[in-house]
């Protein structure tokens, strides 16, 4: 039976590809006719004839033909619709207009359906639970959302989940992890690109969006560190109304982004705005290690001055210590223009293989960095960066990290949705203070001592024999003394200084 059932799953992921190829055929998006100069003459002559025996006539901008493939073909595809159309400035404006209803407006399910759902999942009557329940908000690939008043007087928004999106989402998966597969097998070259764990960390992040428990629990638990800092805000979750198909949250205040009306607001700060989405997302990252993962602008609301709310918690990325302090020394390097540390930094996480020398990839970032840092958002090519990065990741065989997909993901959507609001943005500025901040407080030479004491401190009352011998003790208080200096030799002799005596005088106290 289970060999019938991936049989047929196999069969049906085929089936699937196949009318994924021929819809985006039909709206000339998989071989577009406005980049076929592009291609070499072979393969441009091969697109031409796909063109003329499947692509319809029609005369369609590109973003509008896109937007309706990606809408034809489902949630995993809109999700990738949602990525592209935060980047004008590689796609162009009107490519962003024209794929902007993807954010939250496609077409909604019946309210009929959406009541008979809160029923079903709450388990009481609409009317035991709300004084008002209204008409859908916003309409996305898997959710939809409602306006409605709780039976205290407090407003809400109720998200649902699209009826049988589960069995869609699957297909969606078995369908992606067959085409990667398939790109690896013919493109040897991808493999560095890992599309397979690609796929497979887009699949994890789709799946937990099908439980709205899961989603409550990351609003939560995001809400709170995103509430204690100055960046952004998010609503709360109204627990005892949340199942797994329905989600009940406070009302988030202001407009949302994805109205043409939000960047016109009286009072509003474009540039403070754009530089507090930058802050709250690498706040998240950097000093939490979790961080809301969809930030498009579907869901992001203003108000004026400058203040940002988030919703639609479905999407949480997550990083461990370590990758945290990669990121902070990589992007700390890039602002002091320290290439030669931020290569070490790639050295030292494995993003580069040792064969490589580490003089040469300085080099090539210092190449990619120079370009960038300092200008105005309106004075860099990010096509033309872009193209720069992938080819050096080529030439010094780097392969995708699967634990940072989430995260390259949202940074190059919260960076396109900040140039929005503000054309001019700077990223780099805008990252500095965070960057700055997490660095002092977590690399400083006082920090790296106080972890070194309490190591040993730690070891000393383990076992007081061994330790608290004479030769011992010397022995442990010179390595700690040494490892001081390695660590506080970038920081400056005086804080070295500092750091040593203050390490020996609260050995000596320990130990006595």
């Amino acid at each position: 039976m289970k060999a019938g059932h991936n049989s047929l799953s196999g069969l049906n992921s085929w089936l699937r590809m196949f009318r994924t190829g021929l819809v985006l055929l039909r709206y000339d998006a998989l071989l577009p006719k406005e980049t076929a100069h592009l291609l070499p003459p072979v393969p441009r002559a091969f697109a031409g004839l796909l063109r003329s025996m499947f692509a319809r006539k029609t005369n369609l901008r590109p973003g509008e033909r896109y937007a309706i493939a990606l809408q034809q073909l489902g949630p995993a595809f809109i999700k990738l619709g949602q990525v592209l159309s935060t980047r004008g400035d590689i796609f162009g404006q009107q490519f962003i207009i024209d794929l902007a209803h993807l954010k939250d407006n496609l077409p909604p399910f019946p309210q009929s359906v959406a009541e008979a759902s809160v029923v079903e999942s709450l388990g009481k009557p609409v009317d035991a639970i709300f004084s008002h329940f209204g008409d859908v908000l916003g309409s996305a690939s898997i959710a939809q959302a409602h306006e409605a008043v709780l039976l205290d007087g407090r407003k809400v928004a109720v998200k649902i989940l699209r009826p049988d999106i589960e069995t869609v989402i699957a297909s969606d998966i078995d369908m992606m992890v067959l085409a990667a597969s398939m790109v690896v097998f013919f493109f040897p070259s991808t493999r560095r690109l890992e599309p397979v764990a690609f796929v497979d960390t887009v699949a994890q992040s789709l799946l937990l969006e099908l439980d709205l428990r899961l989603e409550a629990s990351a609003c939560d638990e995001i809400g709170k560190i995103i509430n204690t800092e100055p960046w952004m805000s998010a609503p709360k979750v109204v627990w005892h109304q949340v199942s797994r198909r329905v989600l009940v949250t406070e009302w988030a205040q202001g407009t949302p982004l994805s109205r043409p009306e939000a960047l016109t607001l009286p009072g509003l700060a474009h540039k403070e705005l754009a530089d507090n989405l930058i802050r709250a997302f690498l706040s998240q990252a950097l000093d939490h290690g979790a961080f809301h993962a969809d930030l498009h602008e579907g869901n992001l609301f203003v108000s004026a001055p400058a203040q940002i709310t988030a919703i639609d918690f479905g999407i949480i990325g997550r990083l461990r210590p370590k990758e945290r302090r990669y990121l902070a020394e990589m992007l700390w390097g890039f602002l002091r223009r320290d290439y030669k540390r931020v290569a070490e930094v790639h050295f030292e996480a494995g993003y580069v293989p040792r064969h490589h020398n580490v003089d040469s990839f300085a080099q090539a970032l210092r190449a990619v960095g120079e370009p960038v840092l300092g200008q105005k958002a309106t004075e860099v090519s990010m096509g033309r960066l872009l193209t720069q990065l992938f080819e050096i990741t080529a030439q010094f065989d780097m392969h995708l990290r699967p634990e940072l997909v989430l995260l390259q993901k949202t940074m190059v959507s919260v960076e396109g949705v900040a140039r929005r609001i503000y054309p001019e943005h700077d990223l780099w500025e805008a990252a500095r203070p965070v960057v700055k901040d997490w660095i002092s407080r977590e690399l400083s030479p006082v920090v790296q001592t106080r972890r070194i004491v309490e190591k040993l401190i730690s070891r000393l009352r383990t076992d007081d024999d061994e330790y608290n011998a004479p030769a011992n003790r010397e022995a442990v208080e010179l390595a700690a003394l040494k490892m001081v200096a390695a660590q506080g030799r970038t920081f400056g002799l005086i804080a070295l200084v500092v750091s040593v005596i203050s390490l020996a005088v609260i050995i000596w106290l320990a130990v006595r």
